[in-house]
């Protein structure tokens, strides 16, 4: 998961595309970069870090231009070195910078195509610069130079990619051309701010975005649809790939989105305010008689439906741990070592709020299972009599191929595993884990505008069909011991 920005404006773009960026620094903490385009000369900057550490006013001042994009990268498998920081750049056609959102998963075929058909050379093992080469040769079939140009070239992008993905890109003589897969499953939003001068445009990941850069949110980019916002500030829009069932993101909603953004016409919090009333009633369903005294979050995504299961059960809502704020996202550090110190580092519980109590901890999902492990822990050492948990999401049962670097299956606690058998795992007392389908219905909300969602690491249903050996191929890529030995090489 990784997060974009993209902006065509009337003054220079990198200050806005840095604000933008430190918003959206949650989708993504080990990578950032900015590309700028002035007349026919494109400036890069990026490196490994959170985006403070990244740019300094050293960094900035080359970044000139009107027209600018902008990434935090949050690394998947196979793409956690240094080379991999975004945005790519290939100097032929005109000159293409993109950053990508997402994860291919035909990669390996296209990255064949991209060297023998197209005779263009990949240099890094990411599959965004695999975009970028089919882009840009795309592109390259296409003249003259124009937004219907931009729009046949990913047309022929959404023939050939394969996944979930949402795309920026400067195209040096043309402008701002962004992208959202076919399926929609990659968050894509349209922004626009009126000045004196005429509108400015924007796309970014979320629309929190805009609200720090003053842009108002118009919609969010169709599924399948191109954007093109030329250098002098003219939109154009166009659906470029046949219909698909829209299907959004489900764990985007419950985790990596921040409550203060809408996505696909969804406020996420008050669709996590929904889980947290579904959750509580099925707590009220199966022990209507419940013995529990408190309802605690685990900070930070779990305090939406944390209060409404609190209110719906009649019982306290206490914050019960206190969060270190500079501490990264625990579910995207890079290794099973990080991760277990990093729960340590980053939540401290209050004793005085868990002594002698039955304690209801809720958390916004369970894929590794370490990191609530260790919670319960916590809570047990803090004087809990007992401690119950509940999470707002069904089980993680399989991987995500989307751009969600789920470990390998068989590090995923739920799979193989009986809600039982990870309740013992996780040494909780009692183990509630929020129904499909009322997940589903708590993001679609009660006016069902999303009928169908990518839930695929729950339910295994995956909507761009996978191609066989995918699953074995990915399994030798994300096992953290994969990991740990590409780091060592």
């Amino acid at each position: 998961m990784c997060g974009i920005v993209g902006i065509v404006g009337h003054n220079e773009v990198a200050a806005q595309l840095y604000d933008g960026l430190t918003v959206l620094q949650h989708r993504g903490q080990d990578a950032a970069g900015i590309a700028t385009a002035v007349g026919t000369h494109l400036r890069l900057f990026k490196g490994n870090g959170l985006v403070r550490d990244v740019f300094d006013a050293k960094a900035m001042l080359p970044l000139q231009g009107k027209v600018g994009i902008a990434h935090c990268r949050y690394p998947t498998a196979g793409s956690e070195g240094m080379d991999e920081a975004q945005p790519f750049y290939v100097n032929s056609p005109y000159g293409i910078a993109l950053a990508h959102n997402g994860n291919l998963i035909n990669t390996d075929a296209l990255r064949r195509e991209v060297f023998e058909q197209d005779r263009r050379n990949i240099n890094t093992e990411s599959d965004s610069e695999v975009l970028l080469n089919v882009f840009a040769h795309e592109l390259d079939t296409q003249k003259p130079l124009a937004p219907e140009s931009a729009f046949r070239a990913v047309e022929g992008v959404m023939r050939r990619a394969k996944g979930g993905y949402a795309a920026v890109a400067v195209v040096l003589g043309l402008g701002l051309v962004a992208f959202r897969d076919p399926h929609g499953i990659r968050p894509l939003v349209l922004g626009i701010k009126q000045t004196p001068e005429g509108d400015e445009y924007a796309v970014a990941s979320e629309s929190v975005a805009f609200d720090i850069l003053g842009f108002t949110r118009v919609r969010d980019v169709a599924p399948g649809e191109a954007v093109v916002v030329t250098a002098r500030g003219e939109l154009f829009t166009k659906v470029c790939a046949e219909p698909q069932q829209h299907t959004p993101c489900l764990f985007e909603y419950v985790y990596f989105a921040r409550p203060d953004s809408m996505m696909d016409d969804v406020q996420v919090h008050k669709a996590r305010m929904r889980m947290g009333v579904t959750l509580g009633e099925k707590i009220r369903r199966l022990r209507p008689d419940h013995d529990i005294d408190v309802v605690m979050p685990i900070p930070d995504s779990s305090r939406d439906a944390a209060l409404e299961v609190a209110s719906l059960l009649d019982v306290k809502y206490r914050e019960g741990f206190i969060k270190n704020r500079y501490v990264g996202r625990t579910f995207i550090m890079p290794g099973q070592g990080e991760r277990a110190k990093s729960v340590r580092r980053k939540l401290n519980p209050i004793p005085l709020e868990f002594r002698d109590r039955v304690v209801l901890l809720v958390d916004d999902s369970i894929v590794r299972g370490t990191t609530a492990k260790q919670i319960v822990q916590m809570a047990r050492d803090a004087g809990a009599r007992k401690v119950y948990l509940a999470s707002a999401a069904p089980p993680v049962r399989h991987p995500n191929i989307y751009g969600i670097d789920m470990p390998s299956v068989d590090e995923l606690v739920a799979n193989g595993r009986s809600e039982e058998e990870v309740q013992a795992f996780l040494g909780c007392d009692w183990l509630i884990y929020q129904d499909l389908e009322d997940l589903k219905d708590a993001v679609s909300g009660p006016s069902h505008r999303i009928e169908h969602f990518d839930a695929s690491c729950f339910d295994g249903n995956y909507v761009t069909g996978v191609d066989p050996g995918y699953f074995e191929r990915i399994e030798q890529l994300r096992s953290d011991d994969a990991k740990k030995q590409r780091r060592a090489s």
